[in-house]
């Protein structure tokens, strides 16, 4: 009887493999976004604000306070070739492309979300 239950879950278990495998999403897949920020930098409220009032889903990490997670935001930049010399916050990444708010700032939190 074991070896029946055995069987019969890997059969179920490649023929919901071989299911998914041959769907095609159509639709979009949702951005990772994260922000790294400060919560005394009005930008990086008003980021957050923005994101939040658009529904957009987003994790935010205060780089004053949490300083592992201001190291990894220093190596992204470093890694986008974006001098660090004369960081502004936020910085954002969106599935792995890195920006900071170098352009008018409306500009900046619209290309977050498209």
């Amino acid at each position: 009887m074991k070896y029946w239950s055995l069987l019969l879950f890997l059969l179920v278990a490649i023929h919901t493999s071989a299911q998914v495998q041959n769907t095609t999403v159509d639709s979009k897949k949702p951005s990772k976004i994260i922000v790294y920020g400060s919560d005394t930098c009005h930008f990086c409220i008003d980021t957050k604000a923005y994101l939040k009032a658009h529904n957009v889903a987003f994790v935010y990490y205060d780089v004053d306070v949490n300083l592992p997670k201001q190291n990894e935001m220093i190596l992204k930049l470093t890694k986008a070739k974006i001098d660090v010399s004369q960081l502004s916050l936020p910085v954002i990444d969106k599935d792995g492309e890195v920006f900071t708010n170098s352009i008018d700032f409306e500009k900046f939190l619209e290309k977050i979300i498209q």
